[in-house]
């Protein structure tokens, strides 16, 4: 199964650490977060990994060249960052077949095989992790409901009333039915073309989308206190729940 890794983004909120590099390439327990992701793909057993780039793209390029681990890399350029929909119709002429998606700015210890294994039942057209919030930071999020199968029955981006308090992490599987339900998404208030929307619009078609609730933990990196709090957490420093403030 081929891996799409989106990693386009120019990082705004991790700056400084992103004034010279991708947000992908920011070193966290040592390894760019690019590498996290690679190597939990590799696990996953990937055969192609397909990397999305834009900003500074030649510093990821030059860094990992044609392979990773003997895994080879196809690279496409979105030239704009207008979502993760529109990154992901970066890649379109390159799937064939179901494939995982991992957002690189992610790093999991988690049950992400569970998501894979899901997949390949061919009893669903999509999966993904889900995670409980705060009902309170469900609004930040792409939030999911669910019924009681663990079927998805809708997606909602960054809700004001959020219908449930269960969010998508980053990290799914699709078949390429995603890409015709991309090349229809509207943008968002935001002016983005939204994953979640993407989603949405598979499930009202009548496809089969599955939640998998995470075993584990996942960080997204969006702030530097987010890179401290991974590090923490792949260190061992702290236990499952807690957080790690800036500067601590």
């Amino acid at each position: 199964m081929k891996a799409v890794v989106l990693a386009a983004g120019e990082g705004t909120r991790l700056r400084p650490l992103t004034d010279d590099k991708p947000k992908g390439m920011v070193e966290v327990d040592g390894k760019p977060i690019l590498t996290h992701c690679f190597d939990q793909l590799a696990e996953l057993g990937a055969d192609e990994l397909v990397v999305v780039v834009g900003y500074r793209k030649q510093d990821i390029i030059e860094y990992y060249g044609d392979e990773y681990e003997q895994i080879p890399i196809t690279y496409a350029h979105q030239r704009e960052q207008n979502g993760l929909a529109h990154a992901l119709l970066t890649v379109e002429e390159h799937i064939d077949d179901d494939f995982m998606l991992i957002l690189g700015d992610n790093i999991f210890q988690a049950n992400l095989d569970d998501v894979v294994r899901r997949q390949r039942e061919d009893r669903a057209d999509a999966a993904f992790l889900v995670e409980e919030v705060d009902w309170g930071d469900a609004s930040r999020y792409g939030v999911s409901d669910t019924n009681k199968y663990g079927e998805v029955t809708d997606v909602v981006e960054k809700p004001d009333d959020p219908p449930s308090n269960l969010v998508m992490t980053g990290f799914y599987t699709f078949s390429p039915a995603m890409f015709h339900a991309c090349h229809l998404v509207q943008p968002s208030n935001r002016d983005e073309y939204e994953i979640s929307e993407a989603i949405d619009l598979l499930i009202q078609s009548g496809r089969a989308i599955d939640a998998i609730g995470i075993e584990g933990w996942r960080v997204d990196v969006g702030y530097p206190e987010d890179r401290e709090e991974a590090e923490a957490r792949l260190e061992g420093e702290f236990e499952e729940g807690e957080t790690v403030e800036a500067g601590d």
